[in-house]
């Protein structure tokens, strides 16, 4: 539903000026020329004021007309009630009687709307605190306040205005609610429906009946926009399914007495279902008919399908908008058979006129610098306007995540034939993030931590990021920057700079200390509009501290090799993203791969880590996603794979059920000290909650995990594989995506640590 807005229905009322029929013709002054003008009646009103307003000054020729226009402007001021004219002589006199001011905005029993929302809807509407009191537009506000609980379903909802004389001709504004509880929707029928059962359809609307979530989702609260776009789900539904001549005949909507319960009743007329036997092509085609067939998704045989026809429509239109024809116009008719129930779909294309892009407009980046935008372009000025290349364009401005909101409009030019503007709106949104800390434990005693991150420094689209931790057992400092545009032609480049130093505890309560200062610059180089590959190179050092609880592997390590290890190396990595969501995918795929190879200092190894993700949309709401990922590590040189670097896996985001990072090598101190291989394989099914419609951000999901970790050297068996199942719930959380589950170890040894249930916040898998 959308804000509350009131001002939208508040019109400045038409100026009424009674007090002009006081002025009778027999009595109409000879004009004359003025010698004073006086103001009678102002108490907060500058004079100055009333004398801008007047079209006439001292020294100007009077007439009837110029009194009639003065007293005209005076009430379109709105800050007086009355205002009369009178002539002594050569002077007019003005006396006005000043409305009063409003002195303050209250609202009694407010829980439905934001108290702030609401009183800058009324001052913009012109009721608020220092403006002049208009009867008018409070009785107005009144009744818009109540519109707005009736959207809600709050149709007991009561509003009492009340205007409290104050001193110095001032008014107190009171609006008074009584709210009362929210109608509910108990039942919904759909009337006429044979071809489909009433559940399968009032399952596509997002209106539901009251249910054991519907205090979180609102589906149950009715709204006729709602109902509207139901509607429409329904007719969408019936017209993918061959009905071509479907129709919705009625949709009532029926109160109890007590203003509770709400009873929708939709009555449909299905008609008959109509196959296809044929599709043609008639009009333009640019002489590339055989081209445009490839993209008909109509096919001889199958149900009529609406969803089909439209999605034709479009594939010809863009196809038509890469030639440069941004106008053409594509008209799908239908040549129906109602005996045989059978239809020809006829698609008849008007070209139009090829045009050309003559300037690109960008607005709405209040803070982002206008090349940010324009480097994103793929449509370039003075050339031949290309569908494909516009909409990849408002994809990479889009997906640069400094804005809430990315809209390409076309405009003809006027006056030519061949030319359009394209005009670019953005909405700025927060793209910083600034976090201050300040904790106490008997661990770690006072520590501070803070952290400042911002995707669009300046404007700039470049990347800055600052993070400080002063725990005791936890401390680092870490600076980062990205500027995604190092090179005219896309090339990023980023620097790290960072110093991290742990002290873990193994499972006798002992910690051991470890450091690591370092920094590394890398390159991403667009290959293509969505796959970019990775390369960089950096410089670390690891320092393994000499104490009593340190786990035997880092001990031998550090003995053999001393306690200070260099490595150098060189990365090389690519992604290509393809879901329909980051947050809440349910179709398409995630492919990363990502190689480490250190080549000098002490240290020398390769690190690789592959993951793939797929997901699969199928039977209503449902979605399945399956995720891989494989790491490997090994050293080369002198010295074996260190410990440092090894992989972990346990947890969310890996095996669910084991408690995180616990599969793999136990140190003999009991510490977990990961391994040099792992192997995660993921699948979940996604079960929309009932009761939330079509909202995806909370989920149910039934899960399948296996993989573990194994050390350097070791034979990956089908026996040491552990494997677990369960369920749990997706959140897209005002913090942030949250996972939690619960499950039981399908396969699992003694020694493992199980944990069965588990949450998270930020994980995909």
């Amino acid at each position: 539903m959308p804000p509350f807005s009131p001002v939208c229905l508040f019109r400045p009322a038409a100026v009424v000026i009674a007090c002009l029929a006081a002025l009778p013709a027999a009595r109409a002054a000879e004009p004359f020329v003025l010698q004073d003008i006086r103001v009678e009646g102002l108490q907060r009103t500058d004079p100055g004021t009333v004398f801008a307003a007047l079209p006439f000054r001292v020294g100007d020729t009077y007439t009837d007309e110029k009194a009639a226009a003065a007293l005209r402007a005076l009430f379109a001021t709105g800050l007086f009630k009355d205002v009369r004219l009178e002539i002594e002589g050569r002077v007019a006199v003005l006396i006005v009687e000043e409305r009063p001011v409003i002195e303050t905005v209250t609202f009694v029993g407010l829980k439905e709307f934001d108290k702030d929302t609401l009183t800058k809807s009324l001052r913009d509407a012109g009721i608020g605190e220092g403006l002049p009191f208009d009867k008018a537009l409070v009785d107005r506000a009144e009744q818009e306040i109540k519109r707005q609980y009736l959207s809600r379903s709050l149709y007991g909802a009561e509003v009492v205005t009340t205007i409290t004389p104050t001193e110095r001709n001032r008014v107190n504004v009171s609006f008074s609610m009584v709210e009362g509880d929210a109608a509910k929707i108990r039942d919904i029928r759909i009337v006429g429906a044979k071809a489909f059962s009433e559940g399968t359809l009032t399952g596509l609307m997002d209106l539901t009946t009251s249910g054991w979530l519907t205090w979180y989702t609102k589906s149950d609260r009715y709204s006729r926009a709602k109902l509207n776009a139901d509607l429409d789900t329904i007719r969408a539904h019936y017209l993918n399914n061959g009905y071509l001549e479907f129709n919705i005949q009625n949709a009532q909507v029926t109160i109890s007495p007590d203003k509770q319960d709400i009873s929708l009743t939709i009555t449909v007329s299905e008609g008959q279902p109509y196959t296809v036997t044929a599709v043609r092509l008639s009009g333009d085609y640019l002489g590339k008919d055989e081209e445009f067939k490839t993209l008909v998704q109509v096919r001889a045989g199958e149900p009529y399908r609406a969803s089909s026809v439209t999605a034709t429509t479009k594939a010809f239109t863009d196809r038509f908008s890469t030639f440069g024809y941004a106008f053409a116009r594509i008209d799908a008719r239908t040549e129906i058979d109602r005996p045989s129930g059978t239809v020809v779909v006829v698609l008849a294309a008007e070209p139009q006129r090829r045009v050309y892009v003559r300037r690109i407009d960008v607005s709405g980046n209040t803070r982002t610098r206008d090349e940010v935008v324009r480097r994103e372009f793929r449509q370039l000025e003075s050339s031949w306007y290309d569908g494909d290349r516009i909409k990849l364009s408002r994809e990479r401005v889009d997906r640069l995540g400094y804005f809430k909101e990315v809209s390409i409009d076309t405009t003809e030019v006027a006056g030519t034939a061949d030319q359009v503007d394209l005009s670019v709106a953005v909405t700025e949104k927060p793209t910083g993030n600034l976090q201050l800390g300040i904790s106490f434990s008997s661990a770690d005693k006072l520590a501070f931590n803070a952290s400042i991150k911002q995707d669009n420094v300046f404007g700039s689209g470049n990347y800055l990021g600052l993070e400080i931790n002063t725990s005791k057992n936890a401390r680092s400092l870490v600076f980062s920057t990205i500027d995604p545009y190092f090179t005219v032609d896309g090339i990023s480049r980023g620097f790290d700079l960072y110093y991290r130093r742990s002290r873990p505890y193994n499972s006798l309560g002992d910690q051991y200390q470890i450091e690591n200062p370092g920094g590394a610059i890398r390159f991403g180089v667009p290959f293509t509009e969505y796959d970019t590959v990775f390369f960089g190179a950096g410089i670390e050092q690891t320092n393994i501290g000499a104490t009593a609880g340190i786990p035997n592997s880092y001990f031998l390590y550090r003995y053999l090799y001393g306690p200070t290890s260099t490595a150098v190396p060189l990365t090389l990595g690519w992604a290509r993203d393809a879901r329909d969501s980051a947050l809440t995918p349910t179709a398409g795929r995630y492919t990363r791969v990502n190689v480490e190879w250190s080549v000098a200092g002490d240290v020398k190894y390769v690190r690789s880590n592959l993951q793939y993700q797929q997901f699969f949309p199928f039977w209503q709401k449902f979605s399945l996603g399956l995720n891989g990922e494989v790491g490997w590590g090994t050293g080369h040189g002198e010295r074996p794979y260190p410990v440092f670097k090894n992989f972990y896996g346990g947890g969310l985001g890996s095996v669910r059920v084991f408690e995180q990072n616990s599969l793999g090598v136990i140190d003999p101190t009991g510490a977990y000290v990961g391994g040099a291989k792992k192997m995660n394989l993921n699948a979940e099914l996604y079960l929309p909650v009932p009761g939330t419609g079509n909202d995806k951000s909370l989920r149910i999901f039934l899960f399948t995990d296996a993989g573990n970790v194994w050390r350097d050297g070791e034979k990956i068996t089908a026996q040491s594989i552990r494997a677990s199942a369960g369920a749990g719930l997706s959140w897209i959380s005002p913090v942030g995506p949250l996972k939690m589950s619960y499950g039981t170890p399908l396969r699992s040894e003694p020694t493992d640590r199980i944990q069965k249930f588990q949450f998270q916040v930020g994980t995909a898998f």
